[in-house]
């Protein structure tokens, strides 16, 4: 942690009283004056002659010093002192990473094992695989469509990973449809990247069947994905072997990988699905950049509130000591009324013995 001023150029102010004594002038004022006849026994009795009619007013030695201490503070205080703090390291996101996960009914078949050899179905396989590759990218931007009857944002682009991992946890077949609509969800990709600023964009869309419910066709998606500097990634999940609505259209999943300059893989089991998503760490090489910044903690006011104590104690001790006026003896015997050369009526009559 460090001390530093964060305006110090006004520290030149520190002279600023000097200057205004040298340059400007005293104040003087003309008043009226009267005329008494008496005049001269009150300089008599006051032993001071008079002037030019000038009053001076002359700072004690204390009023001096409280009055340099105060400008000295409140200079400080505009200089802005802080405390500079040590730097905050920060990862910039240098990628836009986007999962597409097919929720068809397909999605509930039972020819995957989990990472215990037991048996599940194909979400829950993929689930566990896209787990750990979530685990690993740290630094990106993730974003999760689900789509079935319809394409849905299930996690919006984030930084927080571990939101992401919650909420995959929560898929279940079926819950978008039965059916599959990769084309919209490529679409609804291509809406979230219209916000992004990432140069990187990466699509991995995961499906188990040919495309039967989409108002966009995938291939005019992917060309519209390619013009915007979008990549697709297609992993392939189901039997190809299979006819009708769960037919797995490898072909068209190919083109469209092709199209964006992506890759096209087939994940038979759960192994073959984890050495995909390796394939796919080694492809999406990120370039990490940070940014730092050291956090600063402002002290201004302490001089400022220093400033203002010390000039309230001054001045309040200032007053309280006028205040105390000298008690005359009324049994003495100088009458205050009375002018040298003057007698006092009170004293007619009296003889000294």
């Amino acid at each position: 942690m460090t001390f530093d001023f964060t305006y110090p150029f006004f520290f030149c102010a520190l002279a600023l009283p000097l200057l205004v004594h040298w340059a400007v002038k005293p104040y003087s004022e003309k008043r009226l004056a009267v005329r008494t006849p008496w005049f001269g026994r009150l300089v008599r009795f006051s032993g001071h002659p008079p002037g030019e009619g000038k009053v001076v007013r002359k700072h004690s030695l204390m009023e001096t010093i409280v009055g340099i201490v105060v400008w000295c503070l409140l200079v400080s205080a505009l200089a802005r002192p802080q405390y500079i703090e040590p730097p905050i390291h920060k990862t910039v996101p240098t990628r836009d990473l986007l999962l597409l996960v097919d929720l068809s009914g397909s999605m509930e078949t039972e020819d995957f094992t989990d990472a215990a050899g037991k048996q599940v179905n194909r979400l829950t396989a993929i689930k566990e695989v896209l787990d750990g590759f979530l685990s690993r990218r740290e630094g990106d931007r993730v974003g999760l469509i689900v789509f079935g009857n319809a394409a849905f944002v299930q996690v919006p682009f984030t930084q927080d990973l571990d939101a992401s991992r919650m909420l995959l946890q929560q898929l279940l077949p079926r819950m978008a449809g039965p059916k599959t609509a990769l084309g919209d969800a490529i679409g609804l990709g291509i809406t979230l990247f219209e916000r992004s600023d990432v140069k990187q964009r990466v699509i991995i869309a995961l499906t188990d069947g040919n495309d039967t419910g989409s108002q966009v066709p995938p291939p005019q998606a992917g060309r519209i994905a390619a013009d915007k500097g979008i990549v697709i990634h297609t992993v392939a999940v189901g039997d190809p072997s299979a006819v009708g609505e769960e037919k797995l259209d490898e072909e068209a999943l190919q083109d469209l990988s092709q199209t964006t300059g992506g890759q096209y893989f087939y994940a038979g089991d759960r192994d073959q699905l984890e050495d995909i998503y390796r394939v796919l760490d080694r492809l999406e090489v990120r370039q990490v950049e940070t940014i730092s910044y050291r956090p600063r903690l402002d002290l201004f006011h302490w001089p400022l509130a220093t400033a203002f104590l010390l000039s309230l104690c001054f001045y309040f001790l200032k007053g309280w000591g006028s205040r105390r006026v000298p008690v005359v003896d009324q049994n003495s015997s100088i009458n205050p009324e009375k002018m040298p050369g003057e007698e006092d009526p009170h004293d007619q009559g009296k003889t000294s013995v």
